[in-house]
């Protein structure tokens, strides 16, 4: 049998990144609504790169002989302000990131979970360099040029 923690955190990833998922879905229709369309294609694109991570996730929970759960989800923040929603974005993946790689060094002796979990990482990992590019963008050339560069 998994271990418990392990099992909890796939859980969580199921429960959380599906919810993540639908905000960076509903994400992309505001930015599209207010003209942003690479804003709006990126994020649309990793709302369905998240959902390809709640699959894997919830398959391998099923794998392991767990009943997956459709937990109520947390309300979740929705931002008009491009810059205002990379910032907390970059939270949200420096705090994910934390919490990721304790389970996955949980997960060492499983190594199907292990490498899932890995993967999984890399892949937040690489979020969290562009928000910070992003910001560092941003400082450089100001605000309203980087909104540009988003049309």
């Amino acid at each position: 049998m998994a271990n418990a923690k392990v099992i909890e955190g796939l859980q969580i990833i199921v429960t959380d990144l599906a919810q993540q998922a639908d905000g960076h879905a509903l994400q992309s229709r505001i930015f599209a609504a207010e003209g942003f369309t690479k804003l709006a294609e990126k994020y649309a694109e990793h709302a369905t790169e998240e959902r390809g991570w709640v699959e894997k996730c919830t398959d391998r929970l099923l794998d392991l002989g767990v009943d997956v759960k459709l937990e109520a989800k947390k309300e979740g923040p929705v931002y008009k302000d491009p810059v205002d929603w990379v910032k907390y974005d970059l939270e949200v993946s420096k705090a994910g990131l934390a919490w990721l790689k304790e389970i996955t060094e949980e997960a060492r002796e499983d190594y199907t979970t292990f490498d899932i979990l890995k993967e999984y990482y890399q892949d937040e990992e690489e979020d969290m360099y562009w928000d910070e590019a992003q910001l560092e963008l941003i400082e450089c050339i100001g605000k309203q040029n980087w909104l540009l560069q988003q049309l």
